[in-house]
This record gives C-alpha cells, structure tokens and sequence, in this order.
C-alpha cells in the first residue's frame, strides 16, 4: 500500500460544528490524521496542497442507515459501486443497515463485509446487526457477539417483530450491551399492502394506502417500551409530522432518544406520485404537504437531529413493473450532500447546522469517534464548491443503482475533494 501523503488543505472555510468552529483555517494532514489547525506543525512538509480557497471543508459526511446490496444482491449493486458513490457524495462513514443475504445477524457476516470494504479503501463501512435472527422477528439475534464484533447498532430493520413482548426482550437484551436499536416504527397491520401515503392521491389512482397512523401507533408504542426498558433508541426515516411531535414531547424528557429524516421526505411528497412515478415509491412513504414542513421545523428546531439518505439502489427492472409490485426506495448517497445544501438555500437550515445533521449528530447517536476535525481526528474530509451550480443526471450517477426522482435538478454546492483516512478518494480536479 501507497504511503499516506502529508497534505495541507489551504484557504478553506473551515465548519466542524462538533468542535464549534466556523472560520478560514487551514488543515494539516499526517499518517491519515489531523496533526493541526490553523497553523502548520514545527518541520511539516507537504507532500500535497489543497487549494480549498472559496471552498467549505468540513468533516467527511456520515450517512446513518444505508442498504449496501452485497452479499446477496449483487444484481442490485455492490460494495465497490457504492463506496464510489459515496466518496463521489463526500461521504466517508456508510452505516449498513441488516438486510443482505446472508442477513448481518453473526460476527462472520458482518466481517465479510468489512473486509470487502477495507479492501476498495474509499470509505468506512460500519454495520448495524440484526434484531432478531434472520430479521424473522421472532429469535432475538445474538447482538453480544454481534456487539463483540464490531456492530454499531442493531435494528430489524423494516420487518415486522412478531409482537410486542418480542420488541421489549429485544430491547431489554441490546440494553445489556448498551446497543442503540435503530427503530423503523411501523405497524404492519395497519400498513397491510398499502403502498402509497393513504389520502387523496392513492384514491385518485386507485392504490392502496398507508395511514399515517401505521408511523404513529408504532412510534407511541415504542416509546413507551424505551421509558421501559431503558433503551438507547433511535428512530430511523420518519415520515410524519405527527411522529416528529411524539419524538420532540419524548426527547424533552429523555436523552436515550434520537430519530433521523430521510433528505427526500423534506423535498417530496405524496403528489410526487401522481402518474404512477415510480422513482418516487419508498418506504415510508411520501406524504402530505403538512407532513413535510413539519419534518423541515423538526430538523430546524433540532427536534429531528439527524438527515440520512436512507439509500436503496435497485436494478432498472425493479422500478419498471406495475405500480404496486415495484421495489420501494431511492439511490441517495450523491443527493444526500446536494438536497441537503438545498435547504441551506431555502433558508430552512443555516449551513453549520446541516453539515452537523450530516456529522457530529450521526457520530453522537452512535457513540462514535468521528464527525469532527480536532488534531489527532481521522483526516475524513469533505471539501465543496458552495456557489458551484451544476445540473444532476442519473445516467452519471457512480451508484450501480439510478433509481432517483432528482434526474434533472439543478443543485448549487458541489464536492470538489472527499478525503478518507488521509487519501483523496474523490476530485474533480486533474
């Protein structure tokens, strides 16, 4: 392996809202770390400079919840497409979520993954292990050994547990090891077959809905099994205002709650899927007007904590079917950083406060020793052109899967330079 270059990032506007520093500083980079800020260590030499002048560097971007396809969905995509897509989105920590084949409910599954990731070298793939054996819902996994290996969470991700007591044993056990339980609050009854937010829409076109209520009763369950059982929990891709109130009530008297939004819900909407659109199927899924701007106060008012991208590439074919048996979810990790500039635009967020969304806050709900650029910190780096205006194509997309509804937006902000353990893993620059 190559040496790990000395680098000095220069005349960037510095934003590491962890450490609360918003300035022109510059950075110094040795053996895949920060050695300082501001002013250069005594004999430092540089064996690369970064000209990062007009630019905003901040931390390298975490994405909290991502569906990396490999092992067992090759066809969708694989751990070398998306750790490219990734670096190419200024993103430097993946956190992948169970749902592989084998499922990530043993150490060796979740090594396999790792290795396989440590090998492209363009970003940190960090595992959330299974909650129950095979994701069935029923056995609890065993997350000691899962924990032991290496896991940062566990979760069952959008499969249903096969009742409430098992939620609580689960809960009660990954407590034990002080384990956040990535929560995907929904009730499947009251989801049934539904595939569209139940409202005017899915009337109109005939499809069947989702309540907001299958969000809302399973959030209210689960809070009360958290202020039970003790529990770090986090709950993943709200979709609903009313959730978003639940979890700012919960949160007033509770630190071991957390919850994140995916970018998309802040931007769509359940008119997004009028004429069948496809690329606009997720889960949960889009819903009203209301819904969304009240997502958008529960990240500005920091109720909401955390944006993810909550990444779900699929081949062409799965978003080619009838409506209803088509795949749910968008490829998002080249959109995460751009949408989420978007809101800085809109004047929804100021922009330390979304580039903490994106970093300090995913690093604090999981315990890790990332997000931040203090000396001594992982030199994982994101550097982007703010006033850069660019148009997204998905047929650019490094991603193996192009299932977005962004074709076509015109974006300002672009990554110039993602940085991982102190080598440059993405540049636009020759």
């Amino acid at each position: 392996m190559k040496e790990i270059p000395r680098i000095h990032v220069r005349g960037g506007r510095l934003i590491d809202p962890a450490n609360g520093i918003d300035d022109r500083l510059d950075l110094w980079l040795a053996d895949g770390r920060v050695a300082a800020v501001g002013s250069a260590p005594d004999g430092f030499q540089a064996d690369q400079v970064i000209d990062a002048g007009g630019r905003v560097v901040c931390p390298g971007l975490i994405d909290l919840g991502a569906y990396l396809r490999e092992p067992g969905f090759e066809h969708k995509a694989t751990i070398d497409s998306e750790t490219r897509a990734a670096a190419r989105g200024g993103i430097t920590t993946l956190v992948c979520m169970p749902q592989t084949e084998p499922v990530i409910d043993t150490p060796a599954v979740w090594e396999l993954i790792r290795r396989r990731a440590k090998a492209c070298g363009r970003a940190r793939v960090l595992a959330v292990g299974a909650l129950t054996q095979g994701l069935a819902g029923e056995q609890l996994a065993e997350m000691g050994a899962l924990a032991a290996s290496g896991c940062v969470a566990v979760s069952n991700g959008r499969n249903p547990l096969a009742s409430t007591l098992v939620a609580r044993r689960a809960m009660e056990y990954a407590t034990t090891f002080d384990l956040p339980v990535l929560l995907c609050s929904e009730d499947p009854h009251l989801k049934g077959r539904g595939v569209v937010h139940e409202g005017a829409v899915a009337t109109r076109l005939g499809l069947p809905g989702i309540p907001a209520a299958a969000e809302t009763v399973a959030v209210a369950r689960d809070l009360a099994l958290t202020e039970h059982t003790g529990c770090r929990s986090h709950f993943h891709t709200l979709s609903t205002g009313r959730a978003a109130e639940m979890i700012a009530r919960a949160r007033a008297g509770s630190r071991r709650v957390s919850a994140d939004v995916a970018i998309h819900q802040l931007f769509l909407m359940e008119t997004d899927v009028d004429g069948f659109r496809a690329e606009c199927r997720v889960d949960p899924p889009l819903r009203t007007h209301a819904d969304r701007e009240r997502l958008r106060q529960a990240v500005a008012e920091g109720e909401i904590e955390v944006i993810c991208s909550d990444h779900q590439p699929h081949e062409a074919d799965a978003k080619e079917q009838p409506f209803p048996a088509t795949a749910p979810g968008i490829s998002g990790l080249e959109t995460l950083l751009p949408l989420t500039l978007k809101l800085v635009e809109e004047k929804v967020l100021a922009l330390p406060q979304a580039i903490a969304c994106l970093t300090a806050a995913p690093a604090r709900v999981l315990g890790l020793e990332l997000g931040h650029l203090a000396p001594g910190a992982g030199a994982d780096l994101c550097i982007f052109d703010p006033e850069a205006v660019w148009r997204f194509h998905a047929g650019e997309m490094a991603s193996a899967g192009r299932n977005t509804p962004f074709d076509g937006w015109e974006f300002r902000g672009r990554v110039t330079h993602t940085l991982f353990e102190g080598r440059v893993t993405h540049s636009l620059e020759p």
